[in-house]
């Protein structure tokens, strides 16, 4: 059994879940906030992971749960605004291979 879902899919169940276990749709503004808080959330974890400082003892951090919460709050603003995810992501890799096509290649930073 495949339980792979699109992103078209995954816009549609966060709208479901939204409008009949979450009641409705927090304002954009609130989503917008919830976006930086989690945001937030992952970046300190990839400061702990990654950086000079330490988790707390018995600290459990899940990077997943917090990426996921990401896209739960980005998909909740893209319904919000009429954005169909999938639409926008096709045109902003086509954008980002127009645009940097040789950039990334001719970057002698990146040899």
């Amino acid at each position: 059994m495949n339980n792979d879902i699109t992103l078209r899919d995954a816009q549609k169940l966060v709208n479901d879940w939204i409008t009949t276990i979450g009641v409705r749709y927090f304002s954009p503004l609130t989503n917008m906030a919830i976006l930086a808080e989690e945001t937030g959330e992952v970046a300190r974890i990839m400061a702990r992971l990654h950086g000079d400082q330490s988790f707390k003892e018995g600290e459990t951090p899940n990077l997943a749960d917090e990426l996921a919460d990401l896209l739960w709050v980005t998909m909740a603003i893209a319904n919000q605004e009429g954005i169909d995810l999938t639409e926008a992501l096709q045109r902003n890799i086509e954008k980002k291979t127009l645009r940097d096509k040789n950039r990334h290649l001719n970057n002698p930073k990146l040899k």
